[in-house]
């Protein structure tokens, strides 16, 4: 009777698409850093203008975890890059799983977002502006999957048994929603510092900061992985860097010993960041990226009290394909960001002449066909769960998928598996401004990625028992 029964949950889950995973087997995890810094003078990525690298700062990684699980093993790869686009996502997927045997569907790889790392080629009207189409650009966008795979290989070879822990930490001082609701009655984005016509945010923040811990058995740090809502576009200058996340880690290193790794993974922050506008400090350079890593650290180190093990028991993945329907744009809209594409550098042509010339060029580029975008859910036990998210976020979703999340340890991973840009919330495509004018998606794109990943996230919990 047990082995028929067995041979039903075999099938069930064959048939669901979901990996079974072995209750009660012990829990392996592997970790693995490969420094992805691109020689002076790559194009860096991040604003509207070229740029070329002049030095490093401090050196970016390309950091995994491999976790073992029973007859189930998964990777999660955080780059110190601005985005990833799906394609190169693929090409690593496919590395990975040729080098390591890790399924490439059980691969979550994601960028932290920070503003100071090249430009990784996307097959966007912007490439031609950024570098990214510069023989530069296309070096380094070729290099990244291997250099992915490389991290991953890495962490797949040192896989030993481990536990983990895992709690909930606040700071709600270091981020604020950038859109601001005027006296006027319109959204701004990101305005001067104490302006007289602010009303109140147009949003809310996520103060909260998801920390998960991994320690051997003789309690040998490991890993921490840390998961917060916040823009890393502190830094600032031509320099590589990667912005606060680097500080967080080396922070807690200090305190933890080197041999353990940080992993940080951006929440849904699209419209979340780092400047106060009620204090008049500029907010901009290397030191603001220590102050905001330092901040981060003090309330990862205050969470540390109250870790708490989990049950982790089974290791699931599960993913799905959503079809984000594209903005509508006309001829005319198509005719001016012709226009705007040819004065790029023509000191008349705005800042969001250049943001919507690019939108319109890209989406009319898909000709009508919608973006395909992959929404993934890997859960450990009964209380942890990572989803992915393939853009820029606004928190208001990512509030969303937490407050239905069974899990209680639910990390949001924005820019994973491939990016499409902004992800506003529906009511954010009436108030307009930057994100929305840049948005490659339409609105309800982002309600319908919500909603494939609760429906992920509860067909997962549905395979064991949740708290």
């Amino acid at each position: 009777m047990k082995f028929l029964a067995l041979i039903a949950v075999l099938i069930a889950s064959f048939l669901t698409g979901v990996r079974p995973g072995v209750q009660g087997a012990e829990l392996r995890i592997g970790i693995g850093a490969v420094v992805i810094t691109p020689p002076t003078g790559t194009p860096l990525s991040g604003y509207y203008e070229p740029r070329g690298s002049t030095g490093v700062l401090d050196d970016i990684y390309s950091k995994a975890v491999a976790i073992e699980q029973g007859d189930v093993k998964v990777a999660i790869v955080v780059c110190d890059l601005l985005t990833i686009p799906r394609q190169t996502v693929v090409a690593a997927r496919k590395l990975i799983e040729e080098r390591t045997g890790i399924p490439g569907a059980n691969v979550m790889i994601s960028a932290t977002h920070q503003h100071t790392g090249p430009v990784v080629a996307r097959e966007s009207a912007r490439d031609q502006l950024d570098g990214g189409a510069s023989e530069a650009g296309v070096r380094y966008t070729e290099s990244l999957p291997l250099l992915i795979a490389r991290s991953v290989v890495e962490a797949n070879q040192n896989l030993i048994r481990a536990r983990v822990s895992a709690a909930v930490g606040r700071e709600e001082n270091i981020s604020f929603n950038r859109r601001f609701r005027m006296r006027d009655g319109t959204v701004s984005w990101n305005p001067r510092k104490q302006h007289p016509d602010i009303v109140k945010p147009a949003g809310p923040i996520d103060p909260e900061i998801g920390l998960l811990y991994f320690d051997t058995l003789q309690s040998k740090p490991l890993l921490t992985f840390v998961n917060f809502a916040l823009h890393p576009d502190t830094t600032g200058g031509t320099r590589i860097s990667a912005d606060y996340p680097g500080a967080l880690a080396r922070l807690l290193s200090e305190y933890k010993g080197p041999e353990m790794l940080t992993i940080f993974a951006n929440g849904a922050c699209g419209n979340i960041n780092h400047r106060n506008i009620n204090w008049n400090d500029p907010q901009k350079g290397p030191g603001e990226a220590r102050r905001v890593g330092t901040a981060l650290a003090g309330a990862v180190f205050k969470a540390w009290y109250s870790l708490e093990p989990v049950n982790k028991d089974a290791l699931r993945v599960r993913s799905k394909i959503v079809q984000a329907p594209l903005p509508k744009i006309t001829p005319d809209d198509i005719a001016k960001a012709n226009d705007v594409a040819q004065r790029l550098s023509e000191p008349k042509t705005t800042f969001m002449e250049k943001v919507k010339a690019f939108q319109v060029l890209d989406v009319a580029a898909r000709e009508g066909k919608p973006l395909e975008v992959e929404i993934q859910v890997i859960t450990l036990g009964d209380q942890i769960a990572w989803v992915s998210l393939p853009g820029e976020v606004f928190v208001e979703l990512g509030l969303a998928i937490k407050k239905a999340s069974p899990f209680k340890y639910t990390m949001i991973v924005e820019l994973a598996n491939g990016s499409i840009g902004y992800i506003p919330n529906k009511p954010a495509y009436a108030e307009g401004n930057y994100e929305v004018v840049s948005a490659r998606c339409a609105e309800g794109a982002g309600e319908l990625m919500v909603a494939t990943a609760i429906k992920l996230l509860n067909e997962l919990a549905s395979k064991g028992e949740t708290k």
